[in-house]
């Protein structure tokens, strides 16, 4: 798919600015492409996503993630609910990176998902809200026992600092898990001292 003239135009327009003597100039004109690239290509990874190969399809979900805003959302979340684990797979851990707020509910409905470790992503994606309202559906997740959920749980409530769980995570320096005590052990050290 070819760029819009406009596009092209701005384009030529800002390049020569990518050699300009003042350093500010460079970086707003490289942001400045950057932004006019992804704008450009927002259709085409859209048509790769309907159109590509199951591979192809994932590479479109991330570039989603690298074009952000509120314009990707939609394809994100329907993504999140398709039945290809893969793709619902990559759909909620770009999902997490963005923290839109949009796509809270979408993330929640995911810790019900029936596959562990689409369960594992959603918890791992809703620490990046940071948010102590989040924290309520992923304290459960700390009694899971089964090395992964609880792991994923820890280091979420981290994230969001949630200092109410304290008591929960040195019981999980216990684990017969490796990866639940070092998640733990990070846990504690991340929550700073009160």
């Amino acid at each position: 798919m070819k760029k819009s003239p406009s596009i092209r135009i701005r384009r030529e327009a800002l390049i020569p600015l990518l050699k300009d003597p003042d350093e500010g100039v460079r970086q707003a004109a490289a942001q400045a492409l950057g932004q006019l690239d992804s704008a450009g290509s927002l259709e085409e990874v859209l048509d790769q996503l309907k159109k590509g190969k199951l591979g192809e399809k994932v590479q479109a979900i991330y570039a989603l993630g690298r074009i952000g805003g509120e314009k990707v959302l939609g394809p994100l979340v329907y993504c999140a609910k398709r039945p290809e684990e893969d793709i619902k797979s990559a759909a909620i851990e770009v999902l997490g990176e963005l923290a839109h707020p949009n796509a809270l509910p979408v993330l929640i409905e995911k810790l019900q998902e029936p596959n562990t470790s689409l369960r594992a992503k959603a918890i791992a994606a809703l620490g990046n809200y940071r948010d102590p309202a989040v924290a309520k559906h992923l304290v459960p997740f700390l009694d899971a026992n089964d090395g992964l959920l609880e792991t994923e749980a820890a280091l979420a409530l981290a994230k969001i600092g949630e200092t109410a769980q304290e008591g929960k995570l040195i019981k999980l320096l216990r684990s017969p898990y490796s990866s639940t005590r070092q998640a733990a052990a990070r846990a504690l050290g991340e929550l700073g001292v009160a």
